[in-house]
């Protein structure tokens, strides 16, 4: 038996992306948004409605999307409750420090893990669409083979049913390679 909820954003994984643009006087803002993810090979969707990201990205065209951790939940729940309309501190606040992508013209925030940096391709209905130019990861998250590591990080998703963040973790299986024994 099964229980019908109606239209919900019940999906998991929702990762936590944490949204970086700059202002019209060149000062960081972040947002939390939970609403995206990849939808194309080298483009990423985000649903952001109304907010001074909006703003900011509607002069700049470009923003970075960094990956929220465990390590850092409260700041990357700050930047998504405190508006940077009503804060122009917000970044000081959460403790976020940054340095420009130099490949777009957004914040790259220093103490989290990996980040897409994007430049904005379109707008429809508030929700954004961004080609991705470039990933940067901090060199402590990379593994042996020079690449980005899960196991030396801990990315967090959103739990839209109980408004929680949850840590991702364990392998479980290996892509496009364990469906290989029924074939």
């Amino acid at each position: 038996m099964r229980k019908n909820f109606g239209a919900k954003t019940f999906l998991y994984p929702q990762p936590v992306m944490i949204i970086g643009t700059y202002d019209e006087n060149g000062k960081a803002n972040a947002m939390n948004a939970a609403w995206g993810g990849i939808c194309g090979e080298d483009e990423v969707i985000v649903d952001l409605g109304s907010h001074k990201t909006t703003d900011n990205l509607a002069l700049t065209k470009a923003f970075t999307i960094a990956i929220a951790d465990a390590e850092h939940v409260v700041e990357c729940d700050y930047v998504g409750i405190a508006s940077g309309r009503k804060y122009a501190d917000k970044m000081e606040r959460a403790g976020f420090t940054t340095v420009k992508s130099e490949f777009v013209n957004a914040p790259v925030i220093n103490e989290l893990p990996l980040t897409l940096e994007c430049e904005l391709v379109s707008i429809s209905d508030g929700k954004y669409i961004g080609k991705i130019i470039n990933v940067s990861c901090d060199e402590k998250y990379l593994g042996d083979d020079g690449l980005p590591d899960i196991s030396k990080f801990t990315p967090i998703t959103y739990d839209p049913v109980h408004h929680k963040y949850i840590a991702l973790g364990e392998t479980v299986g290996s892509a496009f390679s364990d469906g290989n024994n029924l074939i």
